[in-house]
């Protein structure tokens, strides 16, 4: 599937953390046939600086209100720039894109980053028969307001930090185990910064939970024509991110 373009109308764009920012859009194409673990791809000016997309997971969506969120963290020129969006202002959205996240009865969902946005999106996508323990990843308390995304969410929220100040010391990995004792989970589903998700996936397997990992890679264009999101596979095979994943079976990308 190639998504749709389209002129997505800003409805808000609020700063949640020292760089990271929440932005909900009108683009009910979009909203309408997107799935959890995909992903949009903005063009955030008409010029040619910067001239590339941006890949931004979805971290909700809303068929009847035709409505998109996207989490997003200003690390250049380009997301500097959707900062400045405001409401009513229109951005060049491509979408929905990429493969989803196949839920389960009971699920253990690990984010770190702004790889916590597709958590949050199966969180609130919980159906009938599903539900979800959180476990999230921040190097401080100073971090914890991505908690508070999924207070809305019949969720039971789990933290680590690194050095201890909030939660859990130690990454996300420290506290699996127990929460594995504990809990019959049919899942492991994670996305966040690579050492992180090797970590997940290697104590998931150790702990013989399926595990799926979302990849975040550079995505010059989100369709599969750039070749610039190439990665390699189990038994010699070679994807692309954007077309084949993000999502995929843990053991098929980290072996």
């Amino acid at each position: 599937m190639s998504g749709y373009v389209e002129a997505a109308r800003v409805l808000s764009n609020e700063q949640i953390g020292a760089d990271v920012w929440i932005m909900e859009l009108y683009a009910p194409k979009q909203a309408k046939e997107a799935q959890v673990g995909q992903f949009c791809n903005v063009r955030v000016t008409d010029g040619t600086a910067p001239l590339l997309r941006r890949p931004i997971s979805y971290a909700g969506f809303d068929s009847e209100k035709g409505t998109i969120t996207l989490l997003y963290r200003v690390v250049g020129r380009g997301t500097e720039l959707m900062t400045r969006l405001e409401k009513d202002d229109t951005l060049d959205c491509l979408g929905p894109l990429g493969s989803r996240f196949e839920t389960s009865r009971h699920m253990l969902l690990v984010g770190g980053g702004v790889g916590i946005a597709p958590m949050l999106c199966i969180a609130s996508k919980l159906k009938d028969g599903e539900e979800a323990q959180v476990l999230l990843g921040f190097r401080s308390k100073s971090e914890s307001f991505w908690a508070d995304l999924f207070k809305p969410y019949p969720v039971k929220v789990h933290i680590t930090t690194d050095d201890g100040s909030l939660g859990t010391k130690g990454f996300p990995t420290a506290l699996m185990p127990t929460l594995a004792a504990d809990n019959d989970f049919s899942a492991v589903l994670t996305c966040g910064p690579t050492p992180m998700m090797k970590g997940v996936a290697a104590e998931a397997a150790t702990l013989g939970i399926p595990c799926q990992v979302s990849l975040e890679e550079r995505m010059g264009c989100g369709t599969g024509g750039c070749l610039g999101c190439g990665c390699d596979g189990a038994g010699g095979k070679r994807y692309k991110v954007c077309q084949d994943g993000p999502v995929f079976p843990a053991e098929e990308v980290f072996f």
